[in-house]
């Protein structure tokens, strides 16, 4: 059966498919020795299918791993200044895996981690409008930044949703905010702080969808459950 080439780039669990689109828009795919364009379909069990000249191998068992990401840690695979990423933290993992969605450098909290692009694209797409989870220490914070923050707010000129902005607690020094969104633009929680004239001391992310850190120590991982991973497959 003939699939989307992007499709079945991602689900050999080589990169999730919008990357995949990448190297297929760079000319380094090819099927039976032609180099493909987007929109091309092919056939995994019939047709030659090469990156770089190099043959699409088995598909690999899925995996789907929860990680506690900490604070200095990059959300990529690699880094041409030789600074710490993620994959650092789940070399034990023993297959290859990528980030499905980022969090900033100087931010913590749950990252899912996955070898199946369909399901990446699922957490990351905007369209899917997965719930994001995370509790902001905040300094400045006043009577009126619960309705500025809950308010339409534009960011890098567009108009984000309105996020569930309320108070954890407040010790007259620095205020715990949890913020509920469903884009996670990039930086969007520290960016709609600064609009509210706030200063972020930290930002942890809890959760994404039914997918929850809970206890998991900071640096860690786990396996998803079953059922986590299928409220992400099947919403």
């Amino acid at each position: 059966m003939k699939e989307r080439l992007q499709k079945i780039i991602s689900a050999h669990g080589i990169t999730s498919r919008r990357k995949a689109e990448k190297l297929i828009s760079q000319g380094r795919v090819t099927v039976n020795g032609v180099t493909a364009a987007l929109g091309t379909s092919a056939n995994a069990e019939a047709d030659i299918i090469e990156i770089d000249g190099k043959p699409l191998t088995a598909s690999v068992k899925h995996v789907y791993i929860a990680l506690n990401k900490p604070r200095g840690y990059l959300t990529t695979v690699s880094d041409d200044r030789d600074r710490k990423t993620v994959m650092e933290l789940v070399h034990d993992v023993g297959v290859r895996i990528y980030p499905a969605g980022r969090l900033d450098m100087d931010s913590s909290g749950l990252l899912i981690m996955t070898n199946d692009g369909d399901f990446a694209n699922k957490i990351t797409h905007p369209s899917n409008e997965k719930e994001k989870t995370y509790l902001v220490r905040v300094t400045g914070y006043n009577d009126n930044v619960l309705q500025r923050l809950s308010e339409p707010m534009a960011i890098d000129d567009y108009m984000i949703a309105p996020a569930k902005v309320t108070l954890v607690h407040n010790d007259g020094t620095s205020a715990l905010l949890r913020f509920i969104i469903r884009e996670g633009r990039n930086r969007q929680i520290r960016k709609m702080c600064k609009a509210a004239d706030l200063d972020v001391i930290s930002l942890h992310r809890v959760s994404i969808g039914n997918i929850k850190l809970s206890n998991l120590p900071s640096g860690k991982w786990r396996y998803l459950t079953d059922d986590e991973v299928a409220s992400i497959k099947n919403s």
